[in-house]
């Protein structure tokens, strides 16, 4: 499986951005990881196969949107109201299948190369 992000940039806090992430070959739960300069990859939202299930992180809940569209093979982040402590490189990544979607890293073995979001203050 490959998957391609896009959608990244600077934004101003307060405003909004929508990451997208493409995927070549079959797909099963997908979520969405950032890491910020000298801090460990966190987990961000993850959905299942069907859509029918989400999870979110606390810091994103109620301000961050994970969706899917299985025609396309895609994934996406909406993220709105954003915060500068939401400046990091952005990944998507796709699930062991056959499991409801997860926060733990090592459940999802297929990474994109990440794209970059910037919110300044």
């Amino acid at each position: 499986v490959q998957l391609v992000e896009s959608g990244g940039g600077l934004v101003q806090a307060g405003g909004s951005l929508r990451l997208s992430c493409a995927a070549s070959g079959r797909t099963s739960a997908m979520g969405w990881f950032r890491q910020a300069p000298g801090k460990e990859r966190e987990f961000v939202a993850a959905i299942g196969r069907n859509g029918g299930s989400t999870n979110y992180a606390d810091s994103v809940k109620g301000r961050f949107t994970i969706s899917r569209d299985n025609a396309k093979n895609s994934v996406y982040l909406q993220m709105n109201s954003m915060k500068p402590e939401d400046t990091a490189l952005y990944y998507c990544a796709v699930q062991i299948p056959w499991r409801p979607p997860t926060t733990r890293e090592n459940d999802y073995p297929y990474w994109g190369q990440g794209t970059q979001v910037t919110v300044s203050s």
